[in-house]
């Protein structure tokens, strides 16, 4: 099956890639508080269980596909995706000098507060601007406070937890789609909320992926903080806690028998944007080239923890659709750049989206 057939009738892609540690057998998962390593008993076979560990979680791998799209020495995108659009933020008030941050490096994506309270030349908020593009109107109350008897503003809590006002407005998703391909079409590939203007303005993930570790063994270990100035910081009346004296740690990594990155692309949601054909192909090749370069990067998920493709367990696979390849980087380059060149019409004006953001003042001396 071909790429243009996959992406047209496809109703998704899924790809299996076969993981190696680059060097030794030990590799570090990603740990979650008070939890630790995800490890837990997967079925394999009638009746069968497996020693399964989660290496990295889903939430974690959008981040590390958005990363491949982002060059921190030049602090702008790859040079393959110039022209695609996003929004930067200038932050002002934090330190003595300005410092930036984007929509591809903010985890809530075009949802950070510092790109919904920033704004353009100090003229209301992105988040105004969407509101307007989105056509929803803002309906002025209060709410009632949960379990009391009387009402309380609907402010916006620094988490995001509630709406600011009510929104009114029929919520059209499409428009919405069409809305964040103009700003950042990376939130539709990896996912958006946009609860700081609306509680219904969302789109999950299109794109998918999590590392997982089968027949695995724990690899434990340890070591010291060596303190050669003063070991017993005791006599100096200090402690572990100031960061003096001789700290022993114990240090938890694992061994496994198979390690696969799981990628699955949900066509079908991609073209239910209802977007102009040429934004619908650039959403899907976008997500395949992210997943080639993932997996051609160094993939140093953490200090213990770099893997590669092994070849030798069958490399890249896709499981779905039957007969269909994953393009190489370089064919799936080529057909970016000319996506990106047809889709210039529906993108801002300029692509790059400037924004400034400034440290609330709190109004005490």
């Amino acid at each position: 099956m071909t790429l243009e057939e996959t992406l047209k009738t496809a109703p998704r892609i899924l790809i299996e890639a076969h993981l190696k540690p680059v060097i030794g057998t030990r590799i570090q998962p990603t740990g979650f508080p008070d939890l630790g390593a995800a490890v837990y008993r997967a079925p394999q076979g009638e009746g069968g269980n497996v020693e399964t560990l989660l290496v990295e979680s889903p939430q974690s791998m959008a981040n590390r596909l958005e990363a491949v799209c982002w060059d921190d020495a030049d602090e702008d995108l790859v040079p393959e995706l110039k022209g695609l659009p996003y929004v930067s933020v200038t932050l002002h008030g934090i330190t003595d000098e300005t410092s930036t941050t984007s929509s591809l490096l903010e985890f809530h994506r075009l949802n950070s507060p510092y790109i919904m309270n920033g704004s353009r030349n100090g003229d209301g908020t992105f988040a105004d601007e969407l509101r307007a593009e989105l056509g929803l109107g803002l309906v002025s109350g209060k709410k009632t406070a949960k379990g009391k008897g009387k009402s309380a503003p609907a402010e916006e809590e620094a988490g995001g937890g509630k709406e600011r006002n009510e929104v009114a407005g029929v919520v059209n998703l499409r428009k919405l789609a069409s809305v964040c391909f103009k700003y950042d079409p990376n939130s539709l590939v990896h996912g958006i909320f946009l609860e700081k203007i609306a509680g219904r303005l969302r789109h999950p993930r299109a794109l998918s992926a999590f590392i997982e570790a089968r027949h695995v063994e724990s690899a434990d270990s340890g070591g010291v903080k060596f303190d050669r100035v003063m070991p017993s910081p005791k006599v100096a009346g200090v402690s572990a806690k100031e960061g003096y004296g001789n700290v022993p740690f114990h240090r938890a990594e694992y061994t496994a028998r198979t390690i696969s990155a799981f990628f699955s692309l949900d066509l079908v949601q991609i073209r239910g944007y209802g977007l102009p054909e040429a934004a619908t192909r650039l959403l899907q090749v976008l997500s395949l080239w992210k997943i080639r370069r993932f997996l051609e990067s160094n993939m140093r998920l953490r200090t213990a923890c770099e893997l590669e493709l092994d070849e030798s367990a069958g490399g890249i696979q896709v499981q779905r659709p039957d007969g269909f390849a994953l393009p190489s980087t370089e064919e799936l380059t080529k057909e970016l750049a000319k996506l990106i060149a047809a889709c210039k019409s529906s993108f801002a004006e300029p692509a790059t989206t400037v924004l400034d953001w400034n440290m609330p003042t709190t109004g005490k001396e």
